[in-house]
């Protein structure tokens, strides 16, 4: 499955930045006699990495990536353990893709200023975006044990475990491609994450940012560095809108939406989940034979009870959706303790909320 970038609204708030204030290391005088051309001297030289970082900030937001490192770089010559400086240096490195450079910088920030929860966030995006999420998930608990109410950190690795999830669930089915329970959540964790819900942000002069928009690259889920308004104003309006209506991604996660329905009624119908079976029908579902719907579910109550175990693979042919109605075409492999039965089967859902709910079902054809 492609993954696309999708910034799952991370908030930053404007006080991100101010937090890493500038800490100067000078060692204290140990001699008198010290002439007042000196002191000016010393302040002149305090305020000139102070308006070489405010000018790379300007520079960064508006995309003059290499521009901004060199002031960057003068900055940090002169105060070169200056924690805004480095911060924003890390997140330049991350938008010209020098991602080792960027996670030199932010492994160096949480070394030195370990009790700032960003710079270990941003590492966690690195690491995801190499694949590494033991690592990510490592660097995001770090994150919240600094600071327990950061809220990006607590989505990101909200993220980072479906991810995990994903993985040992394609691990599952590859072990055993029959495990309906596996596919069900497995398609769940896919639509979660398969539409991206805006493209990458661009810069913008004139709106305070809440949604960041540098990014690495695609992962899912994806998750978004954590950045200032101070040193980036992004806007999420700036941004192109993401086509949901007829985009191939769209398609895929509401195809996956249908199929997770499927699935996890055929499952609740191998668990012998009378309640969770029935269920899934819709209060318009169409009853065989003119049935009243009691009397159907008393009926479906009593063959899903009678026998001793059973279970139901699912084998998808087609999934087709025309607005908020659905049919599903599949091959049914019904085994229980007395009957085993191969049919094709076409159930008609209708989208009642976030669910999909079977109106009508058919068997054979």
């Amino acid at each position: 499955m492609n993954y696309t970038i999708s910034p799952v609204t991370t908030k930053v708030t404007e006080r991100t930045i101010d937090r890493i204030q500038t800490r100067p290391h000078a060692k204290l005088v140990q001699h008198l006699g010290i002439f007042l051309g000196s002191l000016c001297l010393s302040f002149s030289a305090a305020a000139a990495p102070a308006d070489d970082f405010k000018d790379a900030s300007k520079l960064y937001q508006q995309g003059k990536f290499e521009q901004a490192m060199s002031k960057i770089n003068a900055g940090l010559a002169v105060q070169p353990k200056d924690a805004q400086g480095r911060f924003l240096k890390g997140l330049i490195l991350t938008e010209q893709k020098k991602l080792p450079d960027a996670i030199q910088t932010f492994t160096g920030l949480t070394e030195d200023y370990p009790e700032l929860p960003e710079p270990y966030n941003n590492l966690a995006v690195l690491y995801a975006g190499q694949g590494n999420y033991d690592k990510a998930k490592a660097s995001l608990e770090l994150a919240i044990q600094t600071n327990p109410a950061y809220a990006t950190a607590h989505e990101n690795l909200g993220d980072i475990y479906a991810q995990l999830a994903r993985r040992a669930y394609d691990k599952a089915l590859q072990l055993d491609k029959s495990n309906i329970t596996a596919q069900s959540k497995l398609a769940m964790v896919k639509e979660m994450f398969t539409v991206p819900k805006s493209t990458v942000a661009s810069a913008s002069k004139t709106e305070p940012a809440k949604t960041v928009g540098a990014t690495t690259a695609a992962i899912a889920p994806p998750i978004t560095p954590a950045s200032s308004t101070t040193s980036a104003a992004f806007a999420t309006s700036a941004a192109p809108a993401a086509s949901v209506g007829k985009s191939p991604a769209a398609t895929a996660v509401t195809n996956d939406g249908v199929k997770a329905a499927v699935l996890a009624w055929a499952n609740a119908w191998s668990s012998k989940d009378v309640a969770g079976y029935l269920g899934y029908y819709a209060a318009s579902f169409e009853t065989p034979d003119g049935l009243d719907r009691g009397a159907w579910e008393a009926q479906r109550k009593e063959r899903i009870e009678r026998p001793k175990s059973i279970k139901i693979d699912v084998t998808f042919r087609s999934i087709k959706i025309t607005g908020k109605e659905a049919t599903a075409t599949f091959r049914q492999a019904y085994r229980s303790d007395t009957v085993n039965s191969n049919n094709n089967k076409t159930l008609k859902l209708v989208r009642a909320g976030e669910k999909w709910l079977i109106q009508t079902e058919r068997s054979g054809g």
